[in-house]
C-alpha cells in the first residue's frame, strides 16, 4: 500500500462499538489501498473513545451526545485531507477490492462532477440497488467466511442513482454543496437531500458500481434512533416527493448507460406533486 491515503473514509458511530470495529477490520484487512480513517463517536457510551483513542490509524470527532449522522459527518468533514470523501455506515463491512473498483472508476471519469455508490449485500434488500444475500443479520450471526467466498458470484449491473453510502464524492464538490443538510437531523432521507444537492449544482453522473461491494446488516442504529419527518421535510425544501428525483431524475437502480438527462416534469407528475405538497402543509 502506499504511504500516502487514497480516500478520506468517513464513518459515524453512535453506541455501535462491535459493529464499528467490524467495518474498520475489513477496511484495513480487504481495501486495496491506504485510507485516512474517520471516525465520529456520538455519546460513547460503550467504550467507543477509548478504544479509539488506543487506534494509531484512526482519526475522531466526539460528541457527549448524539448529534445525529448530518452534523457527525460535517464535524468529520474537518478532518479530511485527501481529495475524496468516502461515508459508510458503521453497520458494513467491505468486501475485497471495493475502493480498487471506485478508483478506477473516477479514473475513467476522468473530472470530480460525479457520485459513486458501492453496491450492498443485505439479507433483505432495501432497494432494487441491493443484492439480496443473507450471510448474517447480526454481528453475532456474521459469516464472513462464506461472504468473501461468495461475494463476488453475485450478478449484477452498475446502476445509475447514486444515493446511500458508502458513496464517493470529491472533497471539492462536497464543499460546494455544503455536506449534508443538518435539518434532516438525526438523519432520515439526508441522503436523497444530498443527491438533490448535487443535481442542483449540476452533477449528472450518479453511478452505482456493481463490483464495489459491502455487505449491510441493516437499520442496526436507525431502529434506535427518534427519527425525523424526512419525507414530509424534503417535500417542503425541494417542492417534489423523494421518489420523484429517485425514480424520475437519478433513475435509480436502472443499468447504468451513461450521464443522466436533464428533467423536465411533465404535467401530471406536477399536479402529483403540488398535492403532496399542499397535504403535507395541511397536516402540520
Amino acid at each position: 500500500m502506499s504511504a500516502t491515503p487514497l480516500f478520506s473514509i468517513l464513518i459515524p458511530s453512535w453506541n455501535n462499538l462491535r459493529y464499528l470495529q467490524l467495518c474498520i477490520g475489513s477496511i484495513r484487512k480487504y481495501s486495496t489501498h491506504r485510507h485516512q480513517l474517520i471516525v465520529h463517536a456520538n455519546e460513547s457510551k460503550d467504550g467507543t473513545v477509548d478504544w479509539l483513542q488506543q487506534q494509531p490509524d484512526i482519526e475522531f470527532t466526539f460528541s457527549e451526545q448524539n448529534i445525529g449522522v448530518c452534523h457527525a459527518l460535517n464535524l468529520s468533514r474537518t478532518l479530511v485531507k485527501t481529495d475524496y470523501i468516502v461515508y459508510i455506515n458503521d453497520d458494513m463491512f467491505v468486501c475485497p477490492g471495493w475502493d480498487q473498483v471506485l478508483l478506477e472508476e473516477l479514473q475513467a471519469i476522468g473530472h470530480n462532477r460525479f457520485f459513486l455508490s458501492s453496491t450492498a449485500i443485505e439479507p433483505v434488500p432495501q432497494s432494487n440497488c441491493a443484492i439480496k444475500g443473507d450471510f448474517g443479520r447480526t454481528i453475532d450471526t456474521f459469516n464472513e467466511e462464506a461472504l468473501i467466498r461468495d461475494f463476488a458470484s453475485f450478478g449484477m449491473h452498475d446502476w445509475q442513482g447514486a444515493t446511500w453510502p458508502p458513496n464517493l464524492v470529491h472533497r471539492d464538490i462536497w464543499d460546494l454543496v455544503g455536506g449534508y443538510s443538518v435539518e434532516f437531523s438525526p438523519g432520515m432521507y439526508s441522503d436523497p437531500d444530498f443527491s438533490m444537492k448535487l443535481w442542483q449544482a449540476g452533477i449528472r453522473y450518479f453511478k452505482g458500481l456493481s463490483q464495489s461491494r459491502v455487505y449491510h446488516f441493516g437499520k442496526i442504529s436507525t431502529r434506535r434512533v427518534k427519527t425525523n419527518k424526512g419525507y414530509n421535510q424534503f417535500i417542503r425544501k425541494w417542492g417534489v416527493t423523494s421518489s420523484t428525483l429517485t425514480e424520475y431524475m437519478l433513475h435509480r437502480g436502472q443499468p447504468f448507460n451513461g450521464p443522466l438527462p436533464e428533467f423536465r416534469q411533465p404535467l401530471w407528475l406536477r399536479l402529483k406533486n403540488s398535492f403532496k405538497k399542499w397535504s403535507v402543509a395541511r397536516g402540520e
